[in-house]
């Protein structure tokens, strides 16, 4: 079964008042990151709309975002992880959502506890604390079949977490790593619908958001050869005037 991801065109293109029959009824809006950009990346615009509709928007950033470069000297461990959150802070100002609205749980990047670890209880225990004050109507969270572990596990985290709240929010997912088709499953037509979302109205914000991020789209940090970086073909796909997101079928 060929990747949805493979030809986007063919999925519906919603506005925002199409994809929540009213955006005010969204909010409170939760969105779930397992690094520091991958909120900007897969909802930036979806970010910028709800805000824009006055929805209260938080964001969770799940890992701590410090093995991008796990080498450099100038950046060790703290400095980049004071760094990676000053990027997500800076971004979602852009976007419209002040830095108080913004979490960092600090779990391993790398090694956010999936479900058979002996660490997930605990973290999804953090989880619940954070959705139980929030209360969310919606969840935007990473993909499922991500083919990156810490979205899966994240993912998975969400998922635990909310089988003790009262009311079980709307979970919408999106895909990051799968627009790489090197790494790209098979998005599961038969569990999920895929559908896109209009956001030509704040492409530029999106793409000053992600911009933001030098440590992850430039080369600002210089001395590590095997630090990361977000290619020019893969940053495409989280620049055109729709974002993709997966929900489950009814």
């Amino acid at each position: 079964m060929t990747s949805v991801l493979a030809n986007p065109a063919l999925l519906p293109l919603r506005s925002l008042t199409d994809s929540f029959t009213s955006p005010a009824l969204a909010s409170p809006v939760v969105i779930v990151a397992p690094h520091p950009d991958d909120e900007t990346l897969g909802c930036g615009g979806a970010i910028a709309l709800l805000h824009r509709f006055g929805c209260n928007v938080n964001v969770l950033v799940v890992s701590d975002g410090t093995r991008s470069h796990p080498n450099s000297r100038k950046y060790p461990t703290s400095a980049l992880r004071a760094l990676r959150e000053r990027e997500t802070i800076a971004a979602m100002a852009i976007l419209g959502i002040n830095a108080d609205a913004v979490t960092f749980l600090g779990l391993p990047d790398g090694a956010v506890p999936c479900l058979e670890a002996s660490e997930f209880t605990a973290a999804v225990s953090q989880c619940q604390t954070y959705l139980d004050r929030h209360a969310p109507q919606t969840i935007f969270a990473p993909w499922r079949f991500d083919p990156h572990p810490d979205h899966r596990a994240t993912c998975q985290l969400i998922q635990a977490a909310l089988q003790t709240l009262p009311q079980t929010p709307r979970l919408i997912e999106y895909p990051i790593w799968d627009w790489d088709t090197k790494q790209r499953g098979n998005a599961p037509k038969a569990t999920h619908t895929g559908w896109r979302l209009k956001i030509g109205d704040v492409l530029a914000l999106k793409e000053e958001a992600i911009a933001a991020y030098q440590s992850q789209t430039t080369h600002l940090i210089d001395d590590d050869p095997e630090g990361f970086c977000l290619t020019p073909e893969m940053l495409i796909n989280f620049k055109q005037p729709w974002e993709l997101y997966f929900e489950e079928s009814v």
